[in-house]
């Protein structure tokens, strides 16, 4: 099985060179993949609209630019976003910022997208939240065609180009991995028709996760694609929402059960969330690395 880390924005805090050193250490030890969450804004809770599930005041670096400000530090660890709300943002200039990412890190790039949940964050980009499942199928052909396309003619219901260039293209070409998150019917249909990976939240039941990869095998073969090249990545555990939560990543043998759990479930890659390891008692950048380094051996000491 293949790990991937969220990356933990909390490590802001004690500066750019914590940022450094929490990355160079997540490789070191072994780790595949480094993951960054996306939120640009969160909002408040307003007479018209309940608290977000995420607290306002939560710290949240840009993902783009973390990434490239891993990348610069890093040789060998995949790069990704886990996942990228990518209908709120202009998706000419995302191809752009993801193609010179995988430029400079040497093809390393992975990317994670999905359709968000906050209203708001879409009001305040100026951007349409009711179409936005629409607007994400058609800016993946944007990213795919301006990633292989030497002359980028593009005709869309949202987006379009007419002789349109983009250089350099990403290492990776067209075939740079687009995985998409969410467990909705609409984002299931999207995995298997464009995606090169499913991204899942954590699923407690097998039963569930064999429904959902029975629809995205469906799917990708009625679109004549090959079911089995498409990877599937699945959180350990949801982000914590209470203290029960944050104490799920304090006991490693529960977090070597639910790895367990989600390699019989079917899934290649697992993800661990670093923010809630800090959560869960690792307080700072040296905490998380030993948490992390310890929970690596134990992972692959039962699943591989």
């Amino acid at each position: 099985m293949k790990l991937a880390v969220e990356f933990p924005s909390v490590a802001y805090r004690e500066g750019g060179a914590a940022v450094v050193k929490l990355a160079q250490g997540i490789e070191a030890i072994g780790y595949d993949q480094i993951d960054m969450f996306d939120h640009v804004i969160m909002g408040y809770p307003t007479d018209s609209r309940e608290a977000p599930i995420y607290p306002p005041q939560m710290p949240i670096m840009e993902a783009l630019m973390t990434l490239s400000f891993i990348a610069s530090a890093t040789s060998r660890i995949g790069l990704g976003t886990e996942v990228l709300v990518l209908p709120q943002r202009q998706p000419v200039l995302v191809a752009k910022q993801v193609a010179t990412l995988d430029t400079l890190s040497g093809g390393r790039m992975r990317l994670g997208v999905g359709v968000g949940w906050q209203a708001s964050e879409y009001d305040a980009l100026e951007e349409r939240f009711d179409n936005r499942g629409k607007r994400m199928d058609e800016a993946i052909r944007v990213l795919r065609a301006y990633w292989g396309d030497k002359r980028v003619d593009f005709k869309g219901d949202y987006y379009s180009a007419t002789a349109m260039a983009m250089e350099p293209k990403p290492p990776q070409g067209r075939g740079l991995p687009i995985w998409i998150g969410g467990s909705a019917a609409a984002a299931l249909r999207r995995v298997g028709e464009q995606g090169d990976g499913w991204l899942s939240n954590a699923i407690a039941e097998p039963a569930v996760a064999a429904k959902c990869r029975e629809r995205i095998v469906r799917h990708a073969e009625a679109a004549g694609r090959d079911p089995a090249a498409i990877g599937f990545q699945q959180m350990l555990a949801l982000p914590p929402r209470d203290q029960a939560d944050k104490a799920f990543y304090a006991d490693k043998e529960r977090v070597v059960r639910r790895a367990e759990e989600v390699a019989a479930m079917g899934f290649d890659w697992t993800a661990l969330n670093a923010t809630a390891i800090f959560q869960a008692g690792a307080r700072s950048v040296d905490a998380m690395l030993n948490e992390l380094g310890e929970l690596h051996a134990a992972i692959h000491g039962a699943v591989g």
